[in-house]
């Protein structure tokens, strides 16, 4: 089994001491589970909770959808099938009524 690399030092002769990963050469411990939840992305909805994939979520205003003369009503129902880090598109959904888009978070709050 291959270990990362000490993110303090770069020393790729890391261990494993139980739970915790150990540098001999710089004395750094970290847990790789931990670090890898704060590397997560996180992502709000319009009110500031955290959204997660498999999420309900209903939209708080009327959206537009682009290239078609069909629109989203506000109190539409959808489920976050995934979740990425872009400005404009953050969520990935599938919507009741009108299949999958990707929508901007902002427009949206946790059911």
């Amino acid at each position: 089994m291959s270990l990362p690399a000490c993110p303090s030092c770069q020393s790729e002769y890391v261990y494993q001491d139980q739970e915790l990963l150990v540098c001999p050469e710089c004395g750094y411990e970290w847990n790789p589970v931990a670090v890898a939840e704060e590397e997560a992305i996180k992502v709000q909805d319009s009110n500031g909770a955290l959204l997660a994939v498999g999420d309900k979520i209903t939209f708080i205003k009327d959206l537009k959808v682009k290239g078609s003369s069909q629109s989203l009503k506000i109190g539409t129902k959808a489920v976050i099938k995934r979740i990425y880090d872009k400005k404009d598109h953050q969520l990935d959904c599938k919507i009741d009524g009108a299949g999958e888009m990707m929508v901007t978070a902002k427009f949206v709050k946790k059911a």
